[in-house]
């Protein structure tokens, strides 16, 4: 049986230091848009985010606070050369928790579940029922945040899966729900396909990009609809998801030296995806923002995270066509990119729920916490029975 041992984060001050020394010597590239995002991160922007950064945000503070979730090590994966996971385990206060595995996305960690772990743990305090409570296991995919990179080829969603199946064994849950979003959704598919008889139903805000080689005929209107707006979606903003899927380690270079260039790569996604109507600070405040791309940036990880685009670039077209029979739920969060139709959910799924929340985008666990948890709490109703007995 693997060894859980605890963690806490330590920084110190000569990264720090070294950190503010590069924000002070960044070299901005010439201004195309002024504060307009038209063409990518305005200089005006981010010289305003990275002085922030570097006179005023409180890494210690930030680091702090995530040192008060309980957070852990262990070693799975031995037949895939071993790998130490990072993860945050954090149990309900209720009659009989739900264990629930949550998969974070890109460019996420462990940081997307800071403000559901009270919502999702502790149901009571929140207003809710204490009926609800989850045990909440959410780990760092290899590659990014805590955990250590993969030391060969990248893995893809199918073995990340096999990792969190395992990882959720050396905690002794047999059985157990799953939730994510992004790469996250991808990796809770495949826990749905491969580990069946462990999970019990597995709840997404995404239906992830589709992947048809029938007769286009088949296909209902609205799916093919659908899959014209991914097409013109990818060929507008999906650069940097061609840059990761091909050539990462190219891109890799400039954005572990500049901590400039990360904080762009990053928020540039961060006010995207998000259901703020164009002002990112809407949706995340300069402090959140900071914290997430520190974390990148004190890893080192933006490269090992971007390598796993590649890797899933790879996978055989034979396991997209797979239908996931557990039962599935999706919340499709208004501010969201390329929210699929029923008719697709249906088509790739054993769907039982279908959602539209008021607000909230891409990061529905950081931006709208209070909002997601009951998502979650709802779905999960019917089959807290199939996991706690």
């Amino acid at each position: 049986m693997a060894q859980v041992r605890p963690f806490h984060s330590e920084t110190s001050e000569e990264q720090l230091t070294d950190l503010r020394e590069r924000l002070a010597r960044t070299r901005f590239a010439p201004a195309l848009s002024g504060r307009d995002w038209t063409h990518g991160t305005p200089p005006g922007y981010l010289a305003e985010l990275l002085e922030y950064w570097r006179t005023e945000f409180d890494w210690g503070a930030a680091e702090k606070r995530l040192n008060t979730m309980p957070q852990f090590l262990t070693e799975v994966g031995t037949e895939v050369g071993g790998n130490t996971l990072h993860f945050v385990h954090a149990r309900g206060v209720g009659p009989r928790p739900l264990p629930l595995l949550f998969s974070h996305g890109w460019p996420g960690s462990f940081y997307e579940v800071t403000k559901i772990i009270g919502p999702l743990t502790d149901p009571a305090a929140h207003g809710g029922d204490p009926a609800d409570a989850f045990d909440v296991v959410v780990p760092d995919v290899p590659g990014y945040g805590y955990s250590d990179r993969p030391t060969g080829a990248p893995l893809d969603s199918i073995a990340v899966a096999g990792l969190w199946a395992e990882l959720m064994g050396v905690l002794g849950y047999e059985r157990f729900g799953a939730a994510g979003g992004d790469i996250g959704s991808h990796v809770s598919r495949y826990l749905g396909l491969d580990h069946p008889d462990r999970v019990v139903a597995v709840h997404r805000t995404d239906g992830g990009l589709p992947v048809f080689n029938g007769d286009p005929a088949e296909l209902a209107p609205e799916e093919r609809a659908w899959m014209a707006e991914v097409v013109a979606w990818g060929g507008t903003e999906g650069a940097y998801a061609a840059m990761h899927r091909t050539k990462p380690q190219t891109a890799a270079f400039g954005l572990t030296d500049s901590p400039a260039g990360l904080a762009a790569w990053i928020v540039e996604k961060l006010r995207g995806w998000s259901d703020c109507d164009g002002d990112i600070e809407r949706s995340f405040t300069k402090d959140e923002i900071l914290t997430n791309v520190t974390l990148y940036w004190l890893t080192g990880t933006i490269g090992s995270s971007m390598r796993m685009y590649r890797a899933n670039a790879a996978i055989p077209p034979a396991q997209h066509a797979r239908r996931v029979e557990v039962p599935s739920g999706f919340s499709l969060f208004p501010g969201d990119v390329v929210r699929p139709p029923r008719a697709w959910l249906e088509r790739t799924t054993n769907v039982v729920r279908v959602t539209e929340p008021a607000r909230g985008g891409h990061f529905a666990a950081f931006e709208e916490p209070e909002l997601y948890a009951e998502e979650l709490r709802a779905f999960f109703r019917p089959y807290r029975a199939a996991a706690t007995g």
